[in-house]
Order: C-alpha cells, then sequence, then structure tokens
C-alpha cells in the first residue's frame, strides 16, 4: 500500500493581483479537507524571501513530501520555487505550480464569485497531481569547451571575443564575403559618433590575432546533429569546402535586412527617393549634390516599413516599431548639418514623422537636431505623406497635425525614405535549428525578461537583431549576455537538464515510426529491445512536449511528469463541486 501523502498547499495574494478577484482564503478552506494535504495558507508574496523561508520551515517542521503553490505564471517563478523546495531537502520535481493570476484572476476580473470556485477546481488538480509525483533526478550531461557563433555583424564579432577571452574555442561563421554586417556601409553612427567601418574593422584586427577564434567567411551552416554541450555541425565554406566542428553551444548573431518598399510606396521609384541607408552613404562620402546640382531641400519620411496596416496593397503588414529608426534618422540630421557648416553650404531638412521614439539619452540627439535647424512635421496614419514629381523637382504633400491639420507642399531635391528592420531570411539556418519565431518573423526568446536570450532549444541562444529592431548598443548587450549565458553552460563542464521528458514502454511500442514523425525536435530514433525494435527517447533532445504521445496507437509514451494517471487525476479532482 501506497504511503499517505503530505503535502504543503500555498495560495498566493500576489499583492491583489490575485486577492482582489479570488478570494484566496475561501480557495485554502476549500481544499484543506482533500486527500494528502497537511498543511494549507497563504502568504501575501509568495515569492518573497520571507515567505520562501516560511515555506521551508513548514516543509521541514511537518516533513512534507509534496508542495503546491498558487500563485502567478510558472514562467515567472517555477525556478524560484524549485529552488526554495530543494533548499527544504524535498525533491524540486514533487512540487507542482498551479497558475492562479493568468489563468484565473485575471481572466475573471467580473466574476469574484466564479473566480474563487474556479480556483479551488485549479488547486485541487494540482494536489491530485502532486500526490502522483515521484522523485526525479536531473539529466547531467558533460559539455564541451568550444562554441559556434553565427554570424560575423558587430553583435557576432563581440560575442566571439568575449568568449574567446574566456579561454573557449570559437567558430565565427559569417554567410558574406567579409566580418562587419551593416556597420561596413553605416558611416557615422549615433549618438557617439563613431564611424561603422573603423569600428567593424577595429573588432576584425583583434578576431584574426586571437589565438582561440577561427573566422570562417563565405561559409553557411549545412548540417547540425547532437544537443547541448556536444553539437555536431557542417559548415560550408566557399561553394565546396566543408569543415566538421564539434561544439558545446551555438550563438546566433544572424543580424537583419533593411525594409525595401513597394513601388509607389511614399515615392519610390522615382528619381531622387532614396532609403536612409543610401543617404548616409552620401554622407560619408561628402557629398550634398545630385547630378551635379546642390541640394537645397530634403524631406525624410518616417515609419517606412515599420508600424504597418493590413490592407489590400500591404497584405504582410510589419506591425511592429523598428526602435532605431528615428534615432538613426534624427542622428543624420545632425551629420547632414556638420557637413553643411563644412562645406558652407545650406540645405533645408524636413522630418515627417508619425511618432518620434529616441527614448532614453537618445532624446538629446532628437533635441540637436531640432536645434540646429531640423523642421518636424507630425503625420497621422490615415494621412500619409504623398510624393510626386513635378516640374523637376519632387514633391511632398502631407497634413501637419502639429500646426493644426494644415496641408501642406513641399519642394524637395531628395526624398529620404527612413526604412525599418525586417527579419533576415535563413530558410536553410531556421529549417536546421528549428528555432520558434514570434509573430513579426524574428527569433523568440523564453523569457522576454527572465530569459531574454535563450530559446527552447538548449545550447542554442540568440543575439542581436536576430531576434528584434534593437540599436546598436542593445544588440551589443543582447550578445554579451548570450555570451554570458553561454560561457556559464561551457565554463562549468556539464549542465543539467530536466528530466520531464518522455518514456516508452518498450513491452507496448512495435515501432511504427509515428512519434518520430509527430516530434519537432527529432528526439526519437529507433533501437533494437530484445527481439523487436522499438523507440528510444533521446533525453538531452527531448523537450517534453507531448506531440508523441496522442499518435501512439498502443499508448507507449508518456511525459514524465505529465502522466496519463497525473492527468486523469487532475481531471477527476476539478471535477468536484467547489463549496463556498
Amino acid at each position: 500500500m501506497a504511503l499517505k501523502r503530505r503535502i504543503g498547499v500555498f495560495v498566493c495574494h500576489c499583492g491583489g493581483n490575485i486577492s482582489d478577484h479570488v478570494d484566496v482564503q475561501q480557495v485554502v478552506d476549500g481544499v484543506t479537507g482533500e486527500p494528502g494535504v497537511a498543511v494549507a495558507r497563504t502568504h501575501m508574496f509568495t515569492c518573497s524571501d520571507s515567505s520562501q523561508q516560511e515555506m521551508i520551515d513548514q516543509i521541514v517542521e511537518e516533513k512534507l513530501d509534496g508542495l503546491v503553490v498558487a500563485s502567478c505564471s510558472p514562467k515567472l517563478h517555477m525556478f524560484t520555487f524549485r529552488g526554495m523546495a530543494e533548499r527544504a531537502g524535498l525533491n524540486p520535481y514533487q512540487y507542482v505550480h498551479v497558475n492562479l493570476r493568468e489563468q484565473c484572476s485575471w481572466a475573471h476580473t467580473d466574476d469574484k464569485r466564479g473566480a474563487t470556485e474556479k480556483g479551488i477546481h485549479l488547486v485541487r488538480a494540482g494536489i491530485a497531481k502532486c500526490a502522483l509525483t515521484r522523485p526525479l533526478t536531473a539529466l547531467r550531461v558533460e559539455t564541451q569547451p568550444r562554441a559556434l557563433v553565427i554570424g560575423a555583424g558587430i553583435g557576432g564579432m563581440r560575442a566571439a571575443l568575449a568568449l574567446g577571452d574566456m579561454g573557449l574555442t570559437v567558430y565565427l561563421v559569417e554567410r558574406e564575403e567579409a566580418a562587419g554586417g551593416w556597420a561596413r556601409q553605416a558611416g557615422r553612427m549615433g549618438p557617439e559618433d563613431q564611424n561603422g567601418p573603423d569600428v567593424a574593422a577595429g573588432l576584425l584586427e583583434r578576431i584574426v590575432q586571437h589565438d582561440t577564434i577561427m573566422l570562417y567567411t563565405n561559409a553557411e551552416l549545412t548540417e547540425k546533429s547532437g544537443s547541448i554541450g556536444d553539437f555536431n555541425v557542417k559548415v560550408r565554406v566557399g561553394p565546396t569546402d566543408v569543415v566538421d566542428l564539434n561544439v558545446g553551444a551555438i550563438v546566433v548573431a544572424t543580424g537583419f535586412d533593411t525594409y525595401q518598399p513597394a513601388e509607389g510606396e511614399y515615392g519610390w521609384g522615382l528619381d531622387g527617393v532614396i532609403d536612409l541607408a543610401q543617404f548616409r552613404q552620401m554622407l560619408a562620402e561628402g557629398r550634398l549634390e545630385r547630378d551635379g546640382k546642390p541640394l537645397r531641400d530634403i524631406a525624410f519620411v518616417y515609419c517606412v516599413g515599420s508600424r504597418q496596416s493590413k490592407s489590400e496593397s500591404c497584405p504582410e503588414p510589419n506591425t511592429y516599431c523598428s526602435r532605431y529608426c528615428c534615432t538613426a534618422g534624427t542622428f543624420a540630421a545632425t551629420t547632414l548639418h556638420a557637413l553643411e557648416t563644412e562645406l558652407d553650404q545650406t540645405v533645408n531638412q524636413y522630418h515627417l514623422y508619425r511618432d518620434i521614439r529616441t527614448y532614453g539619452h537618445l532624446e538629446m540627439v532628437y533635441e540637436q537636431a531640432r536645434r540646429e535647424g531640423a523642421i518636424f512635421l507630425r503625420w497621422e496614419p490615415e494621412q500619409p505623406p504623398v510624393v510626386t514629381q513635378a516640374d523637376g523637382r519632387l514633391q511632398v504633400k502631407a497634413v501637419d497635425t502639429l500646426a493644426g491639420g494644415d496641408a501642406l507642399e513641399i519642394g524637395a531635391d531628395l526624398v529620404v525614405l527612413v526604412t525599418g528592420m525586417r527579419p533576415r531570411e535563413n530558410d536553410q539556418l531556421n529549417s536546421l535549428l528549428k528555432i520558434p519565431e514570434s509573430k513579426d518573423g524574428f527569433y523568440n526568446e523564453i523569457h522576454i525578461k527572465l530569459r531574454p536570450v535563450e530559446t527552447v532549444i538548449d545550447g542554442v541562444f540568440i543575439a542581436g537583431t536576430s531576434q528584434g529592431p534593437k540599436t546598436l548598443a542593445e544588440s551589443v548587450a543582447s550578445s554579451l549576455a548570450a555570451v554570458a549565458k553561454t560561457g556559464g553552460l561551457l565554463m562549468k563542464g556539464y549542465v543539467d537538464l530536466e528530466p520531464l521528458i518522455a518514456r516508452v514502454d518498450t513491452d507496448k511500442c512495435t515501432w511504427c515510426d509515428e512519434c518520430l514523425k509527430a516530434c519537432p525536435y527529432g528526439a526519437i530514433e529507433k533501437t533494437v529491445c530484445g527481439d523487436k525494435e522499438v523507440a528510444l527517447v533521446i533525453a538531452s533532445v527531448c523537450k517534453g512536449e507531448g506531440g508523441c504521445v496522442p499518435v501512439c496507437p498502443h499508448d507507449a509514451i508518456d511525459i514524465e511528469g505529465f502522466r496519463d494517471d497525473q492527468i486523469r487525476a487532475m481531471i477527476d479532482a476539478s471535477l468536484k463541486e467547489a463549496t463556498l
């Protein structure tokens, strides 16, 4: 006969986030008599140090062998409470997290009684699951002291240098013929007023001289196998050469592409309509003339390719803000003013924007541009600027909302479209790495605040603008965050992985390969067990995603931590009537 469990249940007020809409004391009262519950109480903030210590004391004093915490999303504090359980001497996998905030309180703000009843059901289900938990041990995997960095832009080069300075061997792979990324053609970069090609050249020189960094240009990743700590990859260098590499972790810093305006979009295609990259190249060359004539009037149109709405002409809009464009446009204004002074030439510049988003200390760039004479005009998306050509000049028609909705017509020698970032097309790389993408098409991190550079693929980290629009400073900061995670993984020499993975009942399995077809991570392979072929789960690759479970015709697969008996017990427990 199984020993009776002793489970502790702790329900969080979450500072009112939960208790404003759920009567947490009634939830505690409603589950106190559940089988196995030895302790049930509330806390104002279960995640606080004092509350954690109280729970540790309860676990020790009451000799608890199971723990249920009903609080906010497990994305925020699952590992917090696992660590707390471990400090109390309780196996961390005998702790069950119930999401009482996002799945109950915030979902039913208009019905406190109903939310309280639902809270009781959810906590009962968590208790039933906890009663069937068993002690588990994390999977320990040794790691190789080598890293692969994909992309040799500024972010990728900074990542490679930081990893190399740790003493790790680094393979830096760049698809283009030269390292440096967009910085090689950026010219002056703000707000520090650095020269892009000089920055790229300086980093490249350090990389070439570094003993533990190997740079491959005109190269692409073509194959990947293995798992965290021990990846085997093939890199094609040039048209024919293939290099085999063994690495412990992969940092993806593939950068971005610039938005390519559609024909006719804000006058794109007309003579004299260029994008910001082309204009910055003109500034870098010290030119303020076109077709042999000096430039007198320049109009800048912001938010081209960003914050778009779906329409017949734009069926797949980029709805996000590209963040860096406002700063880049306003810095171009100050660079233009400096060149005017140098050439003793006057140029009128008009900046047509939706919203200026030079956030943080970058606001000073915008203020400087205004002080130096740049004129800023605000337009609404319902009435965007219209660029045409007449009498040998460009004409920009716009409605300035800052001037009471006056319709303006600006004559311009040059129209500069301030284009945003878009995800880089890496179909082959995406199929190999299988990193999830956000709705905007950039690589997706696990949690934007708590795990900002980690992906669901263990050992694969994302950095820079591969995960979304960023300024150069933000891109470098992101790359160094990925370095910290990679270094922490590889310098330690081992990593502990989740044991909540698929398990195969070899007595039931007959190897039909349906599970392999369903697994998005390729974590299943065929093996021989006794006199028959069966499925084998590759523990270091499996993520416990569960797609293999329902497709098995013989019910031979379970996910540890989410076993069939646990799910059935949760359903049965949650169906019991909640008495208030």
